[in-house]
């Protein structure tokens, strides 16, 4: 038995007469039948007016009355004055098919210190709502035909934007419209393989996505140590001579997840090595826009546009579920980026885009996302101080996470365990290292964006909860080796 919502419309099922043998009424009966045991006319679903199916099926509208009434006399149909004829509420199907399964969305912890998740609940959805319909209303019909590719207003948008919000070097001719950061990845990653790279060298630790997007295009990641002052552009210059890599992938604005900006000296020297080895430096632009101390640094693109790719998105500034995201590319990798016919956005969202950027949606979100962000750190850094006095704190003011080292002693896995039994999302910092066995400053990296703001207090007692769980039993587990 099957039963489904009385609302369903079925005026576009399939029936196929010639499946069947006999006059055309019976051919209609039958095929009518077997939609109903098939599940295709499910219970419930209104059927088309005589005469429109009729015209549909090239028959006579007679044939159509006589199957609808049979049926009806039947209990299969239920035909009623003024809401048509309906497949009867419950029928029996000769082979039902099985129930479809309601997907359950990803449940979030209450608490949730996971990085890289922008404040969910502040998504700019009237913005491009209304983005959307000023995009729509104002098209031309001809520009509705458009299938795929990018659309000139959206490069022209973006290159305007990034040039007066990032200081980049940018013009239409320069900008190649994804479906985000990772997307763009893929794309350079599998442009440099095309032109003989077999290697890309990468900050340690790092976002793990765009290690594996890499990887995934036959690129070997080679890591570069991290420190107070960005990448390592000494230490990366070995790697380049050692391997022989020519690419580099950094995050210069805010690295992550060690929370620090790229040094003036240093990424005079990185761009110095980009020429000298005739290489190229991807720029991870991660969490650019949220700086609270000061304007945020601009691009590393500005400086050498000839050999740096600026990749950037809106899944932190606004909400991975947009799916946008841009290139800026040197003019000779253009041809190779375009030529490997990767899917850009659809028309619409890059109308809708255009649209965000040039009436200023997108400046209005982020100036009301980064007061909200600036708060939340800063009653963030005030609970750890008060609750965790002894777990020093580094980063600067800046994007949607910190990281926290922990007393001596204490595992951050352990932690990581202890804080998902109280329904907190925590993060060991390993999980971002390209070799996440090597021995390792137990730290954890806390992200803020989508925790709520009532919550935060809460958040950290459960955090000081775990941590001072962890220590009480390693204490106990070295009082009992020494017993021994």
């Amino acid at each position: 038995m099957t039963e489904v919502q009385t609302n369903s419309v079925a005026w576009e099922t399939l029936l196929d007469l010639s499946a069947f043998d006999g006059p055309r009424h019976v051919r209609l009966e039958l095929a009518v039948r077997d939609a109903i045991a098939t599940g295709r006319l499910p219970a419930g679903a209104a059927l088309p007016p005589s005469r429109l199916l009729a015209a549909s099926l090239g028959v006579s509208r007679w044939v159509v009355t006589e199957v609808y009434g049979r049926l009806a006399a039947e209990g299969i149909l239920d035909a009623r004055t003024g809401s048509g004829t309906r497949v009867a509420a419950r029928v029996g199907v000769a082979a039902a098919r099985p129930e479809p399964q309601p997907v359950e969305p990803e449940r979030r912890p209450r608490f949730d210190l996971a990085p890289g998740v922008p404040d969910l609940r502040h998504a700019p959805r009237a913005l491009w709502l209304r983005a959307m319909g000023e995009a729509l209303a104002g098209t031309p019909d001809a520009e509705l035909f458009r299938l795929d590719g990018d659309v000139a207003p959206a490069r022209d948008a973006l290159a305007a934007y990034l040039s007066r919000a990032r200081f980049a070097r940018a013009d239409a001719d320069a900008v190649v419209v994804t479906h985000g950061a990772a997307d763009g990845m893929r794309r350079v990653a599998r442009a440099l393989r095309g032109l003989g790279h077999r290697a890309l060298l990468v900050e340690d630790p790092s976002w793990h996505r765009m290690r594996q997007v890499a990887a995934a295009e036959s690129l070997a990641c080679v890591p570069v140590r991290v420190d107070e002052h960005g990448v390592d552009v000494d230490a990366l210059v070995a790697a380049s001579v050692r391997t022989g890599a020519r690419a580099a992938l950094v995050t210069p604005a805010h690295q992550f997840p060690v929370g620090v900006p790229l040094s003036a000296e240093r990424r005079e020297g990185l761009i110095a090595w980009a020429r000298a080895c005739d290489g190229v430096v991807i720029e991870d632009d991660y969490d650019a826009e949220f700086r609270y101390d000061r304007r945020p640094i601009g691009a590393l693109q500005a400086m050498a546009p000839d050999r740096v790719v600026l990749a950037g998105s809106l899944s932190k500034t606004a909400t991975p579920a947009l799916g946008i995201g841009w290139l800026v590319l040197p003019s000779w990798l253009r041809a190779d980026v375009r030529g490997m016919g990767a899917a850009a956005p659809s028309t619409i969202d890059q109308l809708a885009l255009t649209r965000f950027l040039t009436a200023g949606g997108l400046d209005r979100h982020l100036r009301g996302a980064r007061a909200r962000y600036r708060r939340r750190r800063e009653a963030l850094l005030a609970a750890l101080a008060q609750s965790l006095p002894d777990c020093r704190v580094s980063g600067i003011a800046a994007g949607l996470h910190l990281v926290l080292d922990l007393p001596r002693g204490v595992r951050a896995a352990e932690v990581v365990r202890a804080g998902a039994a109280r329904d907190v999302a925590l993060t060991d910092i390993r999980r971002y290292r390209v070799s996440p066995d090597e021995p390792a400053p137990e730290r954890l990296v806390l992200g803020y964006g989508d925790l709520a703001d009532p919550l935060v207090d809460e958040a950290v007692g459960l955090l000081t909860d775990a941590v001072r769980e962890v220590a009480a039993r390693e204490v106990a587990a070295r009082g009992v080796g020494a017993a021994r």
